[in-house]
């Protein structure tokens, strides 16, 4: 299938590394051209060796300054781009206990720079009827408990898809979110590895998916990301997915089994 996503420039925040990288790879699969934006440029480098394609912007993205820089610097020197992954977050454990200014500071690493970069990015995404795909998380949906500021933060980001998506539908613009729940990804790797029995902690995670019971892989986000931002979803604006084997929906009460009276 032809995704028509050839020499379209993509902006990645976060793409060095866990899902970011998967859209990296999977963008660069269809010859479009990655623009990894982050503070790990030479992880975003090696991949950019890696793909053959792809441009590496290092920036803070709490700090509102650097991104409205780094936002010209990419549109004067690259082009204006076609479409915004807003990927980049961090699931920092700050939590009710933790006080406000710890909330504030969640919010900056995982909800202030996705707007600040469409707002930077606007005239570039009116002028090409570019699309946004944002990246969120179950916990907007479950809870997960201890963590409020990034609950909070990718909450933001589902009202923010719908938000936008109607605010811009006037330009053409396409807004969309996809929602990954239990992902193996490095970080995802590090805190299983926290646990006293890291094999029975994921075989446990694993139960409470209906569908293969199994881990999310990390290109199955990247691919739904990159389907979404194709002509091939030209209509779809608003949405919010989740490719998570049925995990953040369906019945965890149910064990993979067929039922008796079948």
């Amino acid at each position: 299938m032809d995704l028509q996503l050839k020499d379209k420039k993509v902006v990645i925040t976060g793409g060095a590394k866990g899902i970011g990288a998967a859209i990296v790879r999977s963008f660069a699969a269809e010859s479009a051209v990655p623009i990894i934006v982050g503070r790990n440029p030479e992880e975003a480098e090696a991949l950019i060796s890696e793909t053959g394609t792809g441009h590496s912007y290092h920036v803070e993205l709490t700090d509102l300054n650097e991104i409205q820089i780094t936002a010209n610097k990419i549109s004067d020197e690259i082009g204006p781009i076609d479409i915004l992954i807003n990927n980049a977050g961090v699931n920092d454990g700050a939590s009710i206990e933790d006080g406000p200014s710890t909330f504030i500071h969640s919010l900056e690493k995982n909800l202030i720079h996705p707007f600040a970069l469409v707002h930077h990015f606007l005239n570039d995404l009116k002028s090409t009827q570019g699309n946004i795909v944002n990246v969120g998380s179950k916990v907007a949906v479950t809870g997960q408990g201890g963590t409020s500021g990034y609950a909070a933060s990718k909450g933001g980001i589902n009202a923010l898809t719908r938000e936008w998506a109607l605010d811009l539908a006037q330009y053409g613009i396409r807004v969309n979110c996809v929602v990954p729940a239990e992902v193996m990804t490095p970080l995802y790797e590090n805190w299983l590895a926290k646990n006293p029995d890291p094999i029975k902690a994921k075989e446990e995670i694993e139960s409470t998916i209906p569908l293969g019971q199994r881990f999310t892989e990390s290109k199955e986000i990247a691919d739904m990301v990159v389907f979404l931002a194709s002509i091939k979803s030209a209509h779809t604006t608003g949405q919010i997915i989740y490719p998570d084997g049925g995990y953040t929906h369906l019945d965890r009460a149910y064990d993979g089994k067929k039922s008796k009276s079948e």
